[in-house]
């Protein structure tokens, strides 16, 4: 996995979740998120089985997160008791050009900007929750990084999805990034694929539910 994606992926995410600054490790990335069950994650950027063993071993606080760019079988054989495996994703990159952003007849689009990160929600003809999305810029002409991207139940298979993509890549390519990155789910890959976004390999996430005995 290429180690500047991996930067910027995390620089980016710290300032669209209002995250700690990372602190660099010789592996990659410590960073205090400051959540009840989200306390700390470390971004293993260069991982083995010699460290996934030590951190899962001597990381032992509930609440903490190990992400590693490995499949989830790789890594399984290598976790000490006490972790779970979270849902399977992959770290995802494109290019950003202007592109068209109209919403479907009968719902509304809303963006607002706020330290660094825009968020788009798009509301039904009643107000109601249709889709929403975020993206963060760390600064003029970085990477954007683009983030909880969701689409009610309800409205899905309306193009929603396509619309908060695509008016979150149109803010990002006016604050001056010219490519973005993202971490996605299994669910949500097909539609960032046909969006023309490229897939540069897994995600897997490990969380600490209980402490050792």
């Amino acid at each position: 996995m290429d180690a500047g994606l991996i930067r910027s992926w995390v620089e980016g995410w710290v300032v669209s979740r209002g995250a700690a600054s990372p602190v660099v490790e010789p592996w990659g990335f410590t960073v205090d998120v400051g959540l009840s069950g989200h306390v700390t994650r470390h971004v293993l950027a260069d991982a083995d089985e010699s460290l996934v063993r030590k951190l899962t071993e001597t990381a032992t606080a509930p609440g903490t997160w190990l992400k590693v760019f490995l499949q989830r079988r790789t890594v399984a054989p290598w976790v000490a008791p006490g972790w779970r495996f979270d849902d399977d994703g992959f770290l995802m990159s494109a290019p950003l050009h202007p592109a068209a952003a109209e919403a479907p007849d009968g719902y509304r689009v809303r963006t607002w900007t706020h330290g660094g990160v825009t968020r788009v929600l798009v509301l039904d003809r009643d107000g109601a929750f249709a889709a929403r999305g975020q993206v963060a810029v760390p600064g003029p002409g970085r990477t954007a990084v683009f983030d909880q991207i969701e689409t009610s139940v309800d409205h899905r298979r309306k193009g929603l999805g396509s619309l908060v993509m695509r008016t979150l890549g149109n803010v990002a390519a006016a604050e001056g990034s010219s490519a973005a990155v993202l971490g996605a789910t299994d669910e949500g890959r097909a539609l960032y694929e046909f969006l023309g976004w490229r897939t540069h390999g897994p995600l897997t996430s490990l969380v600490r539910d209980v402490p050792p005995r």
